[in-house]
C-alpha cells in the first residue's frame, strides 16, 4: 500500500493525458505522481505513453525520455544510474526501489510511481529527506576513539573485518526507512532502519572506542524500540541488507550490558 503524505487540504486532481507517441507500436503506460507547490494545483496523476523501441530498459531510462522528450517539467533525482548512489530512490508499483535498477519488464501492466512514502514531497517524485539526513548524522556516523592515533593507520583483524558485511554497503537511498510503517508514525523519534544500520556499523567495528556511549544515545523509548520486526526494511533494501538483524544485534548488546 503505497502512503503518501500529501500537502495539508489537498485532494488528488486528475491528471493530464499526454499523446501517444506517432507510428509507436510497442508502447507502456506510466502513471506517475505530480504535485508544484508553486502552482497551488491540488497532486495529480499525469499518464505518458513511452515507446519502448526507442527506450533503454530501466525506469530511471523511461523517466529520462519523459522528461527529455514529452514533459520537461517532471521533476525527479537521479545521477550514477549504476544503484550506487541511491538518488533515484521512489516507490514504484507499490514497492520502493531505485529507478536505475529497476527493469521496465519487472512491471505488470501500468507502470505507477510515486514519491518514497510518507515523506514530504518538495516536488513531483522528489521528496524532502532532510530529517532522514539529520537522523543519520545524530548516530555519529564515523569512527571516534580516544587514545593516540597510530603513525599509519587504525588495524583490523580480516575476523573483524568480516563484522561490517552487510552493514558498510548501505547507500542512505531511505527506501527502507520509507518503507517502515512504525518510521511513518513515529518517524519524528524513531530513528528507523536506516539510520540504526549505520549505528549498528560503528558499534561493531573494533576500532571505535565509543561503543558505551553509543549504547547510552541509543537508550530510548523510541529512538531504538520502535522496531516490531515488519520486516519491509529488508524487503525493499536494493543492495539486500537486513537492517532489522541490526536493530536486534543493538538491542541485544543492550541486554547484555543490563544482564
Amino acid at each position: 500500500m503505497v502512503q503518501l503524505r500529501l500537502p495539508r487540504n489537498s485532494r488528488m486532481s486528475v491528471g493530464k493525458t499526454w499523446p501517444k507517441p506517432e507510428g509507436a507500436t510497442n508502447l507502456k503506460t506510466f502513471r506517475i505522481y505530480r504535485w508544484n507547490p508553486e502552482d497551488g494545483a491540488n497532486p495529480r496523476i499525469d499518464t505518458y505513453f513511452v515507446d519502448l523501441d526507442t527506450c533503454g530498459p530501466m525506469i530511471l531510462d523511461a523517466l529520462i525520455k519523459i522528461k527529455n522528450e514529452i514533459d520537461p517539467t517532471l521533476a525527479f533525482r537521479r545521477s550514477c544510474r549504476e544503484g550506487i548512489c541511491g538518488s533515484c530512490s521512489m516507490n514504484i508499483d507499490g514497492v520502493n526501489a531505485l529507478a536505475c535498477i529497476t527493469g521496465i519488464d519487472e512491471v505488470k501492466g501500468d507502470v505507477r510511481i510515486y514519491p518514497l512514502p510518507h515523506m514530504p514531497v518538495i516536488k513531483d517524485l522528489v521528496p524532502d529527506l532532510s530529517h532522514f539526513f539529520g537522523q543519520h548524522a545524530s548516530v555519529r556516523p564515523w569512527l571516534e576513539t580516544h587514545t593516540n592515533a597510530p603513525e599509519k593507520e587504525w588495524r583490523q583483524s580480516i575476523d573483524d573485518r568480516r563484522k561490517l558485511d552487510g552493514l558498510y554497503e548501505c547507500i542512505l537511498c531511505a527506501c527502507c526507512s520509507t518503507a517502515c510503517p512504525s518510521y511513518w508514525w513515529n518517524g519524528d523519534r524513531y530513528l528507523g532502519p536506516a539510520a540504526l544500520l549505520h549505528a549498528y556499523r560503528w558499534i561493531a567495528d573494533s576500532r571505535d572506542e565509543a561503543t558505551g556511549e553509543r549504547l547510552d544515545d541509543l537508550e530510548d523509548p523510541f529512538k531504538l524500540y520502535r522496531c516490531h520486526t515488519i520486516m519491509n526494511c529488508a524487503k525493499v533494501c536494493p543492495k539486500g541488507l537486513n537492517p532489522a538483524k541490526a536493530i536486534m544485534d543493538i538491542r541485544r548488546l543492550m541486554l547484555e550490558r543490563v544482564v
